[in-house]
């Protein structure tokens, strides 16, 4: 059993980490740690755990093997640098960090200490992505000609809930439409269809001011609210990716997948992929139109099906001695194409892109 410590467990981790380690017959909760004793103290009793107002009282816990770092982006950096130079296991939240500097410093100190790490991005294993990549293996498509994903960040609209949600809006935080939302896609995209070989893109800042609901205030924009990303994978295929701040009247979240004997499409209500409940439809052949392909497993799921699933792949590499689940050398060829969006629309000049394929 893989005894597992949470800094940040309110908020998302709650939704999704601990119900997931609950349910896991692998991992085990053995204590969470806040910024704040009254909090840290709630939380240790809500769980049933030791609760630490300082993370390194965790991280110093002999039954801590496995340490998730569950809060807002600018606080990774040194959360991971401590666990790892503890000798803990990491798992951290994506993004991984606030930018590539600091992811490179991150990957290299998880490659000095020989430690696994985690890097949060589930949506890969989500049913329906899983089973169109075994489609397009099968040979479905035929050849892959170009794929096209279109969806809605859900947040990053014209209103925020709290001020404690504002950071968002702040491109210095680490957390928005592109880093977040898209990379959240980009990642299975890159999963099933391979890695951009170049790439050219355009982020803008379509709302230059949002609203904080709790209290009225009116707060800038930096961060950019609309994404719009084109490049040619290393197969060949052309892809064209659009991610939108807010929502949309129309597709939260469309994803279209065209060969030369077919077509797949997946989509969802919601636009963060990585929790949506998705559809699969697909046509080939004489086919006028696609229909709903039936996916072993998939259907309806919370947001902590999809943490269970990486968790699940996590076991099996602790079992087997293998490295499959996406860790801190995926994240940081992760954070170099967001580097590479940055600065391809900071000159208007097409990126070369060629990371490497992540995980399967």
């Amino acid at each position: 059993m893989t005894g597992v410590g949470i800094i940040g467990p309110s908020n998302w981790a709650a939704v999704s980490h601990i119900p997931a380690i609950a349910a896991s017959p692998d991992f085990d909760l053995r204590a969470v740690s806040t910024s704040r004793r009254a909090s840290a103290d709630a939380a240790a009793l809500k769980y049933g755990v030791p609760g630490f107002a300082d993370h390194r009282d965790l991280i110093a816990r002999p039954d801590v093997d496995l340490v998730v770092v569950a809060v807002p982006v600018t606080g990774h950096f040194d959360l991971i640098t401590d666990a790892l130079r503890a000798g803990k296991m990491v798992y951290s939240e994506w993004p991984l960090t606030t930018g590539l500097a600091e992811a490179g410093k991150l990957a290299a100190l998880a490659r000095e200490t020989g430690l696994r790490t985690v890097a949060g991005l589930q949506g890969r294993y989500a049913p329906e992505v899983r089973h169109a990549r075994d489609l397009i293996r099968a040979g479905y498509l035929g050849d892959v000609l170009g794929t096209t994903l279109v969806g809605s960040g859900m947040v990053w609209g014209g209103e925020v809930a709290t001020h404690r949600q504002a950071y968002w809006f702040d491109r210095a935080a680490g957390a928005n439409t592109l880093t977040s939302a898209a990379l959240h896609a980009l990642d299975p995209l890159h999963t099933v269809l391979g890695e951009f070989t170049t790439v050219a893109a355009n982020l803008v800042v379509g709302r230059t001011e949002t609203t904080v609901a709790e209290s009225g205030r009116t707060i800038p924009v930096t961060a950019p609210d609309q994404v719009a990303i084109i490049g040619t994978l290393d197969s060949g295929a052309a892809a064209s990716v659009y991610y939108r701040g807010g929502t949309s009247r129309g597709d939260n979240f469309r994803w279209e997948i065209n060969g030369t004997d077919g077509d797949l499409v997946l989509t969802a209500d919601w636009g963060n992929m990585q929790v949506a409940p998705l559809t699969l439809a697909g046509g080939r052949g004489s086919d006028t139109a696609v229909r709903p392909i039936e996916v072993p497993g998939g259907g309806a799921r919370t947001p902590a099906d999809g943490v269970a699933r990486l968790y699940a792949a996590l076991a099996r590499d602790l079992a087997d001695d293998t490295r499959t689940v996406p860790d801190f050398e995926l994240a940081l060829r992760r954070h170099r194409l967001i580097d590479a969006v940055e600065r391809a629309s900071a000159t208007g000049v097409a990126q070369t892109a060629a990371l490497g394929q992540g995980a399967a």
